[in-house]
């Protein structure tokens, strides 16, 4: 029996055949799907509707499931107006000094520890298509910017 919250058959299978250093991208409704990730990932469709399912809660999820040692967002422009503050969107920045989408301090929340690496549009996508992804989530989230790159990681003994 499974001792956490995570039931969905198709994502269990990804999580189960993945490994260390695999990548799991949890996208919203804007993410090209077909174009911006790695052709041979497994992927799942949960936008069922618009705002459902969030982002979030499928990254709730995927954090009682499996270790994250690493997570990268995709950062708006600099032009962009979308930010509370100034942002700097250079292609490995950390998104901890930006005042970036009001999402990155939802990410925070639910990787406590972890730095969020900002990555550009096209450099996001570039990481997605790469041989590692093997899973993408699909979500109906409408958030601008809700796009996760997580990195599995070691289990620990404990779990």
């Amino acid at each position: 029996m499974l001792r956490y919250g995570l039931t969905h058959p198709a994502i269990l299978a990804a999580l189960a055949a993945a490994g260390h250093g695999s990548r799991v991208l949890i996208s919203d409704g804007h993410y090209p799907h077909t174009t911006g990730a790695n052709p041979a990932a497994e992927r799942v469709y949960l936008n069922l509707s618009p705002d459902r399912l969030l982002v979030t809660e499928v990254l709730d999820a995927l954090v009682d499931a499996i270790p994250i040692e690493a997570a990268a967002v995709m950062t708006p422009p600099p032009d962009r107006d979308d930010t509370s503050e100034t942002s700097d969107t250079s292609e490995t920045s950390d998104t901890s000094d930006l005042s970036a989408p009001e999402i990155f301090a939802e990410f925070r929340a639910a990787l406590p520890g972890l730095t969020l690496d900002g990555l550009d549009r096209f450099a996001f996508y570039d990481a997605a298509r790469g041989p590692d992804t093997a899973l993408v989530v699909a979500t109906g989230d409408r958030r601008t910017y809700a796009n996760l790159l997580l990195t599995i990681g070691v289990r620990s003994e404990d779990r």
